[in-house]
């Protein structure tokens, strides 16, 4: 890593780590040994699909977060504000999973998928400006970039907020129509954007 983006970047898998593994925790482990475990166990079935949702996406984050930075080489004070700003919302991920989770099947489903929604579009609003800000006139860009893979990275991104927000308003109608177009969201998200060996963006 380049000196002056190692701390960054390390930091930044710490808050990565971290977020990720406190998914786990709202799956919980039966605890009425008098019940049928089977049910219990399939009862807790709308944690399961936020685990497995919000896992993917955070996986994906870190994925394109670590693309970002193989063509980011500097770094200013800006960076680090934007770069802190992002992992602010990562952070947020495992609460609004778990309340999700908590409320699907219930009258609070939509205000949840929205609060959930809502985060993502944060989160994408976040790596664009952060993305902008570095790449804009290459400014914090290493010497030897690939224009191409920065063209296609930035194209990329401006389509995140947008389809966030798409989720968003869909959630209000429909809780299963805005989980699978988050499904889709995430693969779109996981393919790669032309470079040889990267891949990106945002949410």
């Amino acid at each position: 890593m380049d000196s002056e983006t190692a701390r960054i970047e390390a930091f930044s898998d710490g808050v990565f780590a971290i977020a990720i593994t406190l998914l786990i925790l709202e799956i919980r482990v039966p605890s009425n040994p008098a019940e049928d475990l089977r049910a219990q166990l399939l009862r807790q079935w709308p944690s399961y699909v936020a685990f497995l949702l919000s896992f993917s996406f955070i996986g994906i984050m870190w994925i394109n977060h670590h693309q970002l930075f193989t063509h980011i080489r500097h770094s200013n004070n800006n960076l680090l504000v934007l770069n802190l700003l992002l992992l602010l919302g990562v952070t947020v991920v495992p609460f609004t999973t778990a309340l999700l989770a908590s409320n699907v099947g219930h009258a609070g489903a939509h205000l949840a998928l929205a609060v959930y929604n809502g985060t993502f579009v944060a989160i994408a609003i976040l790596f664009n400006v952060l993305w902008r800000y570095a790449s804009t006139g290459n400014r914090l860009l290493g010497k030897k970039f690939d224009e191409h893979s920065v063209d296609r990275i930035s194209r990329q991104y401006a389509y995140g907020p947008l389809m966030y927000v798409v989720c968003f308003v869909v959630g209000w109608f429909s809780v299963g129509a805005s989980l699978v177009l988050n499904i889709g969201l995430a693969i779109f998200f996981a393919l790669p954007f032309g470079a040889k060996h990267s891949r990106t963006p945002a949410p």
